[in-house]
């Protein structure tokens, strides 16, 4: 069986998602030894992809972003094609801004279930769970995380993405069925609903059993050394803090000061 990971990686007026993505792929062979594919909208000649797959970008809509107060267009509206374009058997799916920095998820990928992603996201700041981003609609459903996804060419992940296609095609029924006041299409929205259709809205979902660690835009993200951060913040009283910490995976919801790191390591 051929394993690999793949990216959706599309640029914005904000943020180069492409430069985001060749760093990436540096990491993951570096810690995970395998190849990466990047699905883009234009041509890259760049040695660090195993392939290069060319497709539309899909917008999700616009969404503010803090990290540059402004509203920018999303366009990720094409992972629910993930299982259609990969071109391996066992697929780790990442987000461009998410930051490989250890082997951790070698244990995902020897894992034995068709399909994984993460359930509950954490800050990094403090360690506490991201409440208000872990559940979404007026239900308060539990969100399952699209930013790292494991699947296996199999009935069980075709059926996920296959729902996923079917709820993004009809975004707007979706939210009326789920009251999701959000319109901006997300896919940690959509792999959510699918995941509970088809495993009959049990709630029972297989998950990687360590959550989400993220640092957040209004925080202050710089690389110390290789696979080596730090994050600075202000607790809610407003009492500036500091942490430090080395080979750990995370997810840089701040978009700003990883583009700042990507580019300082070209």
């Amino acid at each position: 069986m051929n394993t690999g990971a793949l990216i959706f990686a599309f640029n914005n007026q904000e943020t180069d998602y492409v430069a985001m993505a060749v760093w990436s792929a540096q990491n993951i062979r570096r810690h995970l030894n395998i190849p990466t594919s990047i699905v883009t909208d234009r041509p890259i000649d760049h040695a660090v992809f195993d392939q290069v797959i060319v497709t539309t970008a899909k917008s999700g809509g616009s969404r503010y972003f803090e990290d540059y107060a402004a509203n920018v267009t999303w366009h990720n509206a094409g992972r629910v094609d993930a299982y259609d374009l990969t071109p391996y058997n066992q697929t780790l799916v990442l987000d461009a801004d998410y930051v490989v920095a250890s082997d951790q998820l070698k244990f995902v990928l020897n894992s034995t279930q068709n399909f994984l992603c993460h359930k509950d996201a954490y800050t990094l700041a403090d360690g506490t769970a991201l409440d208000s981003l872990n559940k979404f609609g007026d239900y308060d459903l539990p969100m399952w995380w699209a930013t790292v996804m494991m699947f296996r060419k199999s009935n069980q992940a075709q059926y996920i993405f296959d729902c996923m296609h079917m709820i993004r095609e009809n975004w707007q029924h979706y939210r009326d069925v789920y009251q999701i006041n959000n319109k901006t299409y997300r896919n940690d929205f959509a792999l959510s609903i699918a995941l509970g259709i088809v495993n009959g809205h049990t709630l029972t979902v297989d998950e990687i059993p360590w959550p989400l660690m993220s640092s957040m835009p209004e925080h202050n993200l710089t690389k110390l050394s290789q696979d080596s951060f730090q994050l600075q913040y202000k607790c809610n009283q407003g009492k500036p803090y500091e942490i430090m910490f080395a080979g750990m995976d995370f997810h840089a919801m701040g978009k700003k000061n990883l583009g700042e790191i990507v580019a300082a390591d070209r």
